[in-house]
Order: structure tokens, then sequence, then C-alpha cells
């Protein structure tokens, strides 16, 4: 089965904890502390595989973890690292965060990678806290929590040439004659109903992939039929080669498709109608035919190439191929800097935390502040005091007093309330 979407989450690993141990060692009457600090947590890293095709794998698979931290030990003993999660894609799937609808990358390369969810990191060790002024500290940090969210995944094929046309236009035909594809043939509408990849090789030993798009009719680019589902397939093929049912079997105009058809790409995309495009006028075997490619062909003059052809004899199919080789070359030889609109970076400064009030409540959240609050070990007085004096290094105490906060007002922070000591 064919699944071009599909919706996951990935979480990345918690770091490991840091440890409190002090040395014990006899003879070493003050032995210092050896907390060790824990592992990193793993990462879940998405892979673009030219051997996939389809994003079946993820209809029984909709949640990805990858592995924690090890957390820390005595004697200076750290925990170890956990290795990343590995997830193949097809090339060609375009990954964006559920959420915010944010791009996160566009896998068009074999072997492409981008980490989705980063993992935690190892929290430390009170080997780490050490000082001249406390030199037996009994601090350590929890391990950071790993990155979580929802993806959206979309796939857009990846071919050199795409076949589209109305339904039973001859597209499934001819891809099943030029290729080794074996898509399903009838003689009714709408019978593809998902995209079909074959790869055609030429004598002199070149080579491209061909896509056949299924479902364009009119209306297409607003869902109509099976539009916006396949539609998008379209956008990455370098060379469209358009299939025109010149019999007019069920009494169709072959000059109303050809110009339905192109109406609904360029509604859909404009840069697709600045594609290279050939006709291929099938059915050319069935009567009538030839009447309808005389008067298709001096309507549209020479805007066109027009190759007459029959997918279902072979007949004037193998010109039809060497002229989209010659086509093809020439739009991979083409620069295409001016096409692609430049990505362009902006870094801004976001707040480190914000203080609003619900009622007699004061509610502090931010990702720095919500960090620190997962790390710290609440049932360790000194690590809390260690938090509440960096809330207050960060400026939390005076945004608090600004917005009003008097003794024995109500603080929240994640899933933890205080009362407020000014």
């Amino acid at each position: 089965m064919f699944y071009d979407k599909a919706k996951v989450y990935v979480k990345g690993g918690d770091g490991g904890n840091g440890v409190v141990a002090f040395r014990r060692e006899k003879y070493v009457p003050l032995g210092g502390p050896s907390g060790g600090d824990g592992g990193n947590g793993g990462s879940v890293v998405l892979n673009a595989d030219e051997g996939l095709r389809t994003l079946v794998d993820f209809r029984y698979q909709r949640h990805y973890k990858a592995d924690r931290g090890e957390h820390g030990q005595g004697k200076g003993m750290h925990g170890r690292g956990a290795g990343d999660m590995q997830i193949s894609v097809p090339v060609g799937t375009i990954i964006r965060d559920a959420e915010s609808g944010e791009l996160l990358a566009d896998m068009t390369v074999h072997g492409q990678q981008v980490v989705v969810a980063a993992g935690g990191r190892g929290g430390r060790g009170n080997a780490r806290f050490a000082s001249a002024a406390n030199k037996a500290p009994r601090i350590a940090e929890k391990g950071e929590p790993g990155q979580e969210r929802w993806l959206d995944l979309e796939l857009k094929l990846l071919a050199d040439v795409g076949l589209v046309g109305f339904p039973n236009a001859g597209k499934s035909t001819i891809i099943s004659r030029i290729s080794a594809a074996k898509p399903k043939i009838a003689d009714y509408p709408f019978t593809t109903l998902v995209p079909n990849l074959g790869v055609v090789r030429m004598p002199d030993g070149h080579s491209f992939i061909v896509a056949d798009i299924p479902g364009l009719i009119e209306g297409a680019h607003q869902g109509a039929g099976l539009g916006h589902e396949f539609l998008r397939h379209v956008e990455r093929t370098r060379v469209l080669v358009h299939l025109v049912d010149m019999a007019g079997v069920d009494g169709r105009d072959p000059i109303t498709d050809f110009r339905t058809i192109n109406r609904e790409l360029e509604a859909y995309n404009p840069g697709l109608a600045q594609r290279p495009q050939i006709v291929a006028a099938n059915k050319m075997d069935l009567p009538g035919a030839a009447e309808n490619y005389q008067i298709f062909k001096s309507e549209l003059g020479d805007a066109v190439e027009i190759f007459p052809i029959s997918a279902v004899t072979g007949k004037g199919v193998e010109s039809l191929l060497y002229r989209v080789a010659e086509v093809l070359s020439e739009a991979l030889a083409a620069p295409e800097g001016a096409a692609i609109p430049e990505k362009v970076t902006r870094v801004s400064a976001e707040p480190r935390f914000s203080v609003y009030r619900e009622n007699d409540l004061f509610v502090v959240s931010g990702p720095e502040v919500e960090r620190h609050y997962a790390m710290t070990d609440f049932g360790n007085e000194e690590t809390i005091k260690r938090f509440l004096r960096i809330l207050k290094a960060m400026g939390v105490d005076d945004e608090l007093r600004r917005l009003g906060a008097k003794d024995g007002d109500t603080v929240r922070i994640g899933n933890l309330e205080f009362q407020f000591r000014d």
C-alpha cells in the first residue's frame, strides 16, 4: 500500500542523573566529593534512504523514544551516554513540526540526516560543584529531559519525468511499456489510485525515473478527485509528459482536456507552467484519433512539441523517449539558482522567562526556567536553595515584585507551588 503522509511522535532520551557521593577509602580522612555525571540521552535522527518509496512503516509504529543516559556513580564514574535512534524515511520526505508547522527538513539526498528530537544533557554529580567555599557539596543535577514533539511527514516523490493527464489517458499503460513497473490497468477512469514509479533505461546506458501521477481532473488544485493527494508529487519533476487521449473516448475533447490539465497545474503551482512539457498524443491506433490529432496540432501550432503514439502497440514511443531524454539533459544542465528561494535565518533573542498572574497565583514559565526545574532534585534541600538562587540571578524575583507579589503569595513553576518571600 502506498502511504505519502504520516504523523509520528518522537522523544529524545533523558539525560542520566548526577549522583552525590564521597570518597570512603581508608587512610583518606577528608575524601572529597566523588559523584559522577550522568550520561547524555540519545537523539532521534531521521535518515533519507533511496531504497524506500512509501511511509507505510509509520502506519504501524507512530511513537519513537530514544534511550536515556545512564546515571552517574560514585568514585567519579560517569554514566554512559545512549546511542541515537536512527529512523529511515524515503528520499523526498518533508518534515514539519506538527504544532507550529515549521519546516524542519526536506530530505532530498540519500544519506541526508536531521536531528528531530535532541537528547537531554546528563546531570552533573556533586564533584562538579566543589569550590573553596563549599568543599563537600551535596548538590547533584537530575538529567535534562529529552526534546519531544509531534512531526508531520509528507512524501513528495523524486522523479525526473512526470506523466500527467486525465484519468484513462493511458499513463499506466505507457509506464508499464517503458519500464518494469506493473501498475493496475483497466479501461475505466481512476483505475490508478496511487503514484507509480518506473525506471527507463535508454540504449546508450542513460536512465531516468518516470512517475505516473493519477487523479488529475478539473478542480484538482482545489482538491477535486484526488488532486490534493497527488499534485504535490508533480512539483519535483523536471520534465512533464502530458498524455492526451486523441481518440476522444467517452466523448472527451483532446484540446479541452489539454488546456484543463494545464490550468490545474498552474493554479496549484505557477512554477509548473514554466516546466518543460512534451505532449504525447496517445491512442493513435483507435478510430477517429488521426482526425483529432490534425485538429489538435493545427489548434496549438508550435506552442508545444507533440508526439503521436500508441501506448498499447508501442508505435512512436521510442521517438518520444529519445526526445524526453534530450529535454531532460537540457533541464539538468540549466542553472537552478534563480528558481530556488534562498533560505534566510534570523536569530532573535527570546526572553529567558515570563511571569503572569492568574488571580492570586503568579505563574513563572519559559524554556530556561523549566529546564532548571526539571534538573532540580526537590528532595534535596541544598539543590532547592541552588534553584532559588538561579531564579534570583535570572531576575525572576524582581519581576514578581514588579507585578505586585508580596510575602505569602503563591508562585507556581511547573507542578511546584511555593510561597513568595521578599
